[in-house]
């Protein structure tokens, strides 16, 4: 298990990170942290690792775009000096080339959105003890879907920077693909985007294998 006693993790993203978490700070009793795999994630370390006493923070929002996590990088990450960091952005980006393709204004294409995560990534990764990379995703099997085809060519960028700089890599994609196999898309989640419950889970599990997450511990 890589995370260590009395650490703080920290979650940001769009809304299947943001997932109906509380405002202003997603911590806290209530559904505090949100519906989603984050909650799932803090459940899942108090569960079976409860002596670590790990904060899990979720400061998704949703119809976020690696843009406007520049935008509020300083207040929600800087600022909450967190030990570990998991960043999982580009859905939108690539989505508002598709549902709005006559607003370009919205649209984030690749080069800056590699950009940008790269200059996050830089600033970032030196206060950290861990930053981990997610990949964004499309719950569709057919690969040659267009959207798909450019999800995947986003999930390439993070793998990229993902080795470049050393962070944890976790292709959230392939982790789909492979429940895809068996379950139709609309079973995770009926836009391609929003998952379920199992969609959720399948995100919190692909997530704590990479960070060595004993599922037998006892």
């Amino acid at each position: 298990m890589l995370l260590e006693q009395g650490q703080t993790f920290l979650f940001i993203g769009d809304s299947i990170t943001d997932c109906e978490r509380t405002r202003p700070e997603g911590e806290g009793l209530f559904g505090a942290l949100g519906k989603g795999y984050v909650s799932y994630v803090d459940a899942m370390l108090q569960a079976v690792y409860p002596e670590l006493g790990i904060r899990v923070i979720n400061k998704g929002i949703g119809g976020n775009t690696v843009r406007d996590l520049k935008g509020r990088w300083q207040e929600d990450v800087m600022n909450m000096k967190p030990d570990w960091l998991s960043i999982m952005i580009g859905i939108n980006d690539v989505w508002r080339q598709y549902d709005t393709p006559f607003i370009k204004d919205y649209h984030v294409y690749i080069d800056e959105y590699e950009e940008t995560l790269e200059k996050l990534i830089i600033e970032t990764k030196p206060l950290m003890k861990g930053l981990i990379l997610m990949t964004p995703f499309y719950i569709e099997s057919n690969e040659q879907d267009a959207m798909r085809r450019t999800m995947d060519q986003y999930g390439l960028v993070v793998k990229k920077l993902a080795r470049k700089h050393d962070c944890l890599f976790v292709d959230t994609q392939a982790a789909f693909n492979r429940v895809l196999k068996e379950l139709y898309s609309a079973t995770l989640a009926w836009d391609r985007v929003h998952p379920t419950a199992t969609g959720h889970m399948i995100l919190a599990r692909v997530l704590l294998k990479e960070l060595e997450f004993d599922w037998n511990r006892s």
